[in-house]
Formats: structure tokens, sequence, C-alpha cells
């Protein structure tokens, strides 16, 4: 086991994200996507070592944007067919955020890679 020099949080999507993807391409019936269809795909990101409530706050309020555009281009990569308007209260009402203040890497097997997130990257995944 590794301890990483990072905190993390957990991005995890609200009832009213789930039914902003679900009017992106109207279904009949049981087809649309349930809370915990979308939850199954919930992000962490690792961000900075937080020790304070307040750092952590200054933090997410800062990146936000940055996050929310990740989730949103993660079910629909035409900007146009996202919400009019970025802010903070559409960050939370889309997103629930859970911070762990440790992580720590459990594979002593494979070295850690970083790349760049690119965004071809998250549309393949689908």
């Amino acid at each position: 086991m590794k301890l990483l020099n990072r905190s993390a949080l957990s991005v995890r999507p609200t009832q009213p994200f789930v039914d902003w993807i679900n009017a992106l391409e109207p279904t009949m019936g049981d087809d649309d996507l349930t809370l915990d269809d979308v939850e199954r795909e919930s992000t962490i990101y690792l961000i900075p070592e937080m020790d304070t409530p307040e750092a952590l706050e200054t933090f997410v309020r800062d990146r936000y944007v940055d996050i929310l555009e990740t989730e949103l281009r993660a079910w629909e990569e035409d900007e146009g067919q996202w919400p009019d308007k970025l802010d903070w209260a559409l960050f939370q009402e889309f997103v629930r955020v859970e911070h762990s203040y440790l992580a720590i890497d459990l594979d002593d097997e494979t070295a850690l890679e970083i790349s760049e997130v690119d965004d071809a990257l998250l549309l393949d995944s689908e």
C-alpha cells in the first residue's frame, strides 16, 4: 500500500442531474436511467491534501465549474445541450461531494501513471 499525498472528492449525481440526462434523449418507460444507474458512473477527483473544512470549501468553490463541466461532458459532448447557467447553485443541485482526507493506493503491482485528461477518452468509455 502507498499513501498518496492527495485527498479525494467523490462527486455523486443527484436526481435532478439524472433527470437532465434523461431529458437529453427522451425514452419510454423503463428505459430511463435511474439514480442508481448513474451513481455507478460517479467520479473520484484527487485533490491537494485538505486538512480543514474551510480549505476544502475554498478549493471546491474555486474548481466547481471545472468539475461540473467534466460531469456534464461525460454525458453530453454538445455544450449547447447543457444547462444555460453553470453556477454554484446548479453545481449544488446536480451533484453532491464527499471528501476523503486520505488517498491510499492498494495496487502494489502497477505504478501510478499520470496523463492529461482528454475529453475523447471520457467519451470512448461509454
